[in-house]
């Protein structure tokens, strides 16, 4: 048997591999809440590239060798372009004034939307092409687009979402406590005008769902740059959920050299220009080899690392 294209046991061993991550990250690594350094952060997130490089192997080995480019050519691009998601993961902490050691908490739940909502977008995105292959076109020239505003965009120095329409709805319209409840996303509390026990919201809750509304506004930008790769929806979700794993696992680590990827932006923008031309090019001309994708995506990425961390070694 079959969903979409791959066979049922390939997703089964696929969610199967996740929940147990899941439940070995929550039930074990993370038990207490605890701040997290970056030496842990660093192991952590190896343990998950380890993982995903291992599921890799075996789609390349069960599946074949294109599959298999195609799974680690998407894992890197949705690598790469969540990185600029941790900048805005950390300026999301600080503007609710989150604590270390519940940070890894938000993210963690984060993680299961994620699935969720990736998931949904995965399966619209892969039912419209199926329908209207022309689309590729226009996730082609949005691609295109975004790369080059990424270039012309300035750097996030001062930003904040105080005051953000999402951030000041949610405020209004959510029954919620001004401080923090230990690691508690929902609490009972007594009503001061009725007396009665009511289910208020905490700071944490608001964080989580600040948090999954960033990851859904990147997702547009990720969801068609790796559908440009391959239009396999198993390949396209497998890949963007291990490597979400694998950045949110780093997070703590990222988030404080983050000022050390000053010029990285420029090859992300680069990589989004070069997938949404091979689209055209593609469907225009001719199948570009997952092998050349997996090559240039990797060799802007490299760059883009290397420069930012001579510009700014003055800054270590």
């Amino acid at each position: 048997m079959e969903f979409a294209g791959t066979p049922i046991w390939a997703w089964g061993a696929f969610f199967s591999i996740i929940v147990i991550l899941l439940a070995f990250d929550l039930g074990v690594l993370n038990k207490r809440d605890h701040e997290i350094g970056v030496r842990e952060s660093i192991g952590l997130s190896a343990f998950y590239v380890s993982i995903a490089c291992l599921f890799g192997a075996g789609v390349w080995a069960l599946l074949g060798g294109e599959k298999g480019l195609e799974f680690f050519t998407g894992y890197a691009i949705e690598e790469s372009l969540s990185l600029d998601n941790v900048f805005v993961i950390s300026l999301i902490f600080t503007t609710f004034a989150i604590p270390r050691k519940y940070q890894h908490r938000v993210l963690f739940w984060g993680i299961i939307g994620v699935i969720v909502m990736r998931g949904t977008m995965i399966g619209l995105g892969a039912a419209l092409i199926a329908q209207f292959h022309w689309v590729l076109f226009i996730f082609g020239g949005f691609l295109i687009i975004t790369g080059i505003k990424m270039l012309c965009v300035k750097d996030h120095d001062g930003a904040s979402i105080k005051g953000h329409p999402l951030v000041t709805w949610l405020q209004r319209h959510i029954r919620m406590t001004d401080e923090l409840h230990g690691h508690s996303f929902l609490v009972r509390l007594v009503d001061p005008k009725t007396g009665k026990k009511l289910l208020y919201a905490t700071p944490l809750l608001l964080t989580l769902v600040v948090v999954e509304c960033a990851d859904l506004i990147f997702a547009v930008d990720s969801v068609p740059a790796v559908f440009a790769i391959t239009q396999d929806p198993f390949i396209v979700y497998t890949s963007n959920i291990f490597a979400i794993l694998g950045l949110r696992a780093l997070y703590f680590a990222l988030a404080a050299f983050i000022h050390r990827f000053a010029y990285l932006k420029y090859a992300l923008a680069a990589v989004l220009i070069f997938i949404g031309g091979k689209i055209f090019y593609a469907e225009l001309i001719g199948k570009v080899p997952a092998a050349v994708s997996l090559s240039v995506t990797f060799g802007l990425l490299v760059t883009g690392v290397l420069v930012s961390l001579l510009k700014t070694r003055k800054m270590a």
